[in-house]
């Protein structure tokens, strides 16, 4: 009878061992994945859980310092990553006649509205750049949602099928219609501004997403060279924290709607003037070129 019993258990442990050693470990999700689906719709969404909370462990050790090593894949770019300069990450020390392209983006949660400056790089995304110039331009962002907001980690937005409040469940998996080629130049610092992509599996040559973007809340060395980065926040940083600290859901999507409002793209020329100056950095005034008729009017006169 013990014999039996014991041949049973030995017969259940070996299927079990069998079955656990066809599950792959997950690779690491990129900020563009769909959101999870419940555990109990698919086989795959417990994986899917899995890889993403090992993102998110990847990333808390990065920001510490740490740096994974990059996957294989085929990369588009070569040569070293441009590293941001200490003077363009202050912009009240930009050169009286140099040149800087901005994108001014207003965002409303929380019963306010707050500004995000961000400076972009056309000289080393030309592309992506133009195609994000283009999106601004045509009013394609405004009214569009952060449909990701992870505390420290990053903010995301610039999915099209944010804009309908009933597709919550598709939120985060737009914007595919059209794809950008990779420009790999500069790493992933504090306030980069970065497309978010598919994986490498389905994309191998990591094209970006013709419209999500993503703002960076660390220096994460273990995504560079996988991702696009065109821009950098130059003011706002704080706003960007705080949307990231907004109660979110299980997919880490806010359950308040922050929306963006509009994103005006300006040349601006010679360094932003300070507006004030806070325990975490300072913030910038929005250059008058960004400004509407009536705001210019209302910041001459207060």
């Amino acid at each position: 009878m013990k014999t039996s019993f014991l041949t049973c258990l030995l017969i259940f442990g070996c299927g079990t061992l069998s079955n656990a050693q066809q599950v792959k470990a997950p690779e690491m999700l990129r900020p563009s994945t769909a959101p999870a689906l419940p555990e109990t719709t698919s086989p795959t969404s417990t994986v899917d859980k899995l890889a993403e909370e090992a993102q998110k462990s990847l990333f808390k050790a990065a920001d510490q310092g740490g740096a994974a090593p990059t996957s294989g894949g085929p990369i588009t770019s070569s040569g070293p990553l441009r590293l941001p300069s200490p003077v363009a990450g202050n912009p009240g020390l930009w050169e009286k006649d140099s040149m800087h392209k901005l994108a001014v983006m207003d965002v409303a949660f929380g019963g306010m509205k707050e500004t995000i400056m961000i400076e972009l790089f056309p000289d080393d995304a030309p592309q992506t750049v133009a195609n994000f110039i283009d999106r601004c331009d045509s009013g394609f962002y405004n009214g569009l949602a952060f449909h990701r907001a992870i505390e420290g980690f990053i903010v995301q937005t610039g999915d099209p099928l944010t804009s309908d409040e009933s597709a919550r469940e598709k939120w985060g998996t737009g914007g595919e219609d059209k794809t950008l080629p990779a420009e790999i130049k500069r790493p992933h610092r504090i306030g980069a501004v970065a497309m978010a992509r598919r994986s490498d599996k389905v994309n191998p040559e990591r094209r970006s997403n013709g419209s999500q973007f993503y703002i960076t809340l660390g220096n994460y060395a273990s995504i560079d060279m996988k991702h696009t980065v065109f821009g950098q926040v130059v003011s706002g940083l704080e706003t960007v924290q705080s949307i990231s600290q907004m109660p979110v859901d299980s997919n880490d999507c806010p359950v308040a709607r922050i929306e963006v409002k509009s994103i005006k793209i300006i040349d601006h020329k010679g360094p932003l003037q300070v507006q004030e100056v806070m325990a975490g950095g300072q913030r910038y005034s929005k250059p008058n070129s960004a400004r509407s008729f009536v705001g210019r009017f209302l910041h001459r006169v207060w």
